[in-house]
């Protein structure tokens, strides 16, 4: 694995309803930004907010001399569609996604890059510490270890979205046109080094989470049938088994009926129902997810834009601050010498 070369660094934040979190999300992240011996940019995508977070956007990215990119959705597509908007408009050799809730710190995007300058195509992180409740926490477990089955890759924390990207694999994952898209997932699939670090999580300050229980059940659905057919490979194992164990079950009770007689069972009613209701729900399961590939299927033939952008309104990329040396010593042109 040879180091990579870095010249400019992008960060993607996704937005929606986050105006009060805002103004110290920017300030944060320009000053760990600024710690980076690269150029850098910050491409803000509000997801069609309902507060004033797309206004406040845009006055950030209209400032002079703005390292802010202020990328505008007619309406909400969701976070991962957000990031894909993002991706477009960024030219960043390494992307750095970041959540605008700062329960993942910005302070962390300067040991990313690092990471990133070792040669890794994708570096996640791993939320150390971390901050959400046990109904949050253990469901995340439970997917993460069925993401790494499906996949084969061995990441640890999918739901952590803080993670940098090499340009190729942004570039892959645009090359992609299927509408459901989880980005952690799919650019693992693109990847051939990966490495994870652990980071700081911290509780959430303003507002509430976006993700309700719906859209967790969603999130789910995304995950199990975004990238591998593995569940209908299961589904047909089960089927064959259920079939099986239907036939033994059957013999079963018509030798225990001979023997014991008909009111031994309830004359079979009760025992009837029970093999029905278990598989009529086999049944519905099947279809349940048989459905899932066939709607996202017909999402695809469609081919509508996964987004539509509003309007971009792009700053000059900021410049590290340049090195001025005074008999041997150097120092930054944002510092005073005496």
């Amino acid at each position: 694995m040879k180091p990579y070369p870095i010249r400019c660094v992008s960060i993607v934040i996704p937005v929606y309803n986050e105006q009060y979190s805002l103004p110290q999300l920017l300030r944060r992240t320009e000053a760990a930004c600024r710690m980076l011996r690269h150029d850098y940019e910050i491409v803000l995508v509000d997801d069609g907010s309902r507060d004033d977070s797309a206004h406040l956007l845009e006055e950030a990215a209209t400032r002079e001399d703005s390292p802010f990119v202020a990328v505008i959705l007619n309406r909400n597509y969701g976070q991962h569609a957000a990031i894909m908007a993002g991706f477009e408009q960024c030219k960043g050799d390494v992307v750095i996604t970041l959540d605008a809730d700062l329960q993942n710190p910005p302070e962390e995007i300067p040991r990313l890059v690092a990471e990133a300058e070792k040669g890794y195509d994708v570096v996640g992180t791993v939320r150390g510490n971390r901050q959400d409740s046990a109904l949050r926490r253990y469901p995340s477990k439970l997917i993460n270890l069925a993401v790494q089955r499906s996949t084969g890759v061995a990441m640890s924390d999918y739901g952590c979205m803080l993670r940098a990207y090499r340009r190729t694999i942004i570039d892959a994952m645009l090359a992609c046109r299927e509408r459901s898209t989880f980005i952690p997932i799919l650019a693992n699939s693109f990847a051939r080094h990966t490495t994870e670090i652990v980071v700081a999580h911290a509780e959430r300050e303003h507002g509430d989470s976006k993700y309700s229980p719906m859209r967790l059940i969603n999130l789910m659905f995304d995950l199990i049938t975004c990238m591998t057919t593995t569940p209908l490979r299961l589904l047909s194992i089960v089927g064959f088994a259920m079939a099986g164990l239907g036939v033994l079950f059957a013999a079963a009770l018509i030798v225990l009926r001979l023997v014991f007689g008909a009111g031994w069972a309830g004359d079979g009613m009760f025992v009837l129902f029970a093999v029905l209701f278990v598989f009529t729900g086999g049944q519905f399961i099947g279809m349940g997810l048989l459905g899932e590939y066939l709607g996202r299927m017909y999402s695809d033939v469609r081919a509508r834009p996964r987004f539509f952008v509003e309007k971009v309104l792009r700053g000059q990329p900021a410049m590290p601050p340049r090195a001025i040396t005074v008999d041997g010593l150097s120092s930054s042109n944002d510092q005073v010498l005496s």
